[in-house]
C-alpha cells in the first residue's frame, strides 16, 4: 500500500477546506477496495451541527460512487502535529471498514503513523450488533 500517495492526496483535499470559523483545516484521502481514491476536506457551517468532517466527506464520495468498503484511510489536519478522527468519523469507518483497515494519521508527509480502526474504536458498535 503506498502511504505517500494517500498522505499527499490528504493534504492536496487540505488545501480545499472551508474553516472560515475555527481556521482549523483537515484533509482526508480513502483508498477503496478495488484501488479507487476519493478525497475530502471538512466543511463548516455557521450553524456549527451541520459541519462535515474531512474523513466523513471522503468516505461519502467513495460510497456515493458505489464503493462500501474502505482499506485505508489518510487524514491530515494540524501543521506538524497528528490529528485524530472524532468520535462520529470513527463510527462512520466502522461502518464502512476491511477488517484490515489501515488508518493513517500524517503529520506531515514524510512523518506518519498509522493505526488500525480497533486501535482507535476498540469495541465499535457494528451492524453485526442488530442481529
Amino acid at each position: 500500500m503506498d502511504y505517500g500517495k494517500l498522505i499527499s492526496k490528504a493534504f492536496q483535499g487540505r488545501k480545499n477546506a472551508y474553516a472560515p470559523y475555527s481556521g482549523f483545516k483537515v484533509g482526508a484521502s480513502v483508498l477503496t477496495e478495488d484501488g479507487d481514491i476519493y478525497t475530502g476536506c471538512n466543511i463548516e457551517n455557521a450553524s456549527y451541527g451541520a459541519t462535515n468532517c474531512a474523513e466523513r466527506t471522503a468516505i461519502f464520495k467513495a460510497v456515493s460512487e458505489g464503493h462500501e468498503a474502505v482499506r485505508a484511510i489518510a487524514i491530515a489536519g494540524a501543521e506538524n502535529n497528528y490529528t485524530w478522527p472524532c468520535g462520529i468519523c470513527r463510527q462512520v469507518m466502522a461502518e464502512f471498514a476491511l477488517p484490515d483497515m489501515k488508518i493513517i494519521l500524517a503529520k506531515n508527509e514524510k512523518e506518519y503513523i498509522v493505526k488500525t480502526l480497533n486501535e482507535i474504536l476498540p469495541g465499535a458498535f457494528t451492524k453485526k450488533d442488530l442481529s
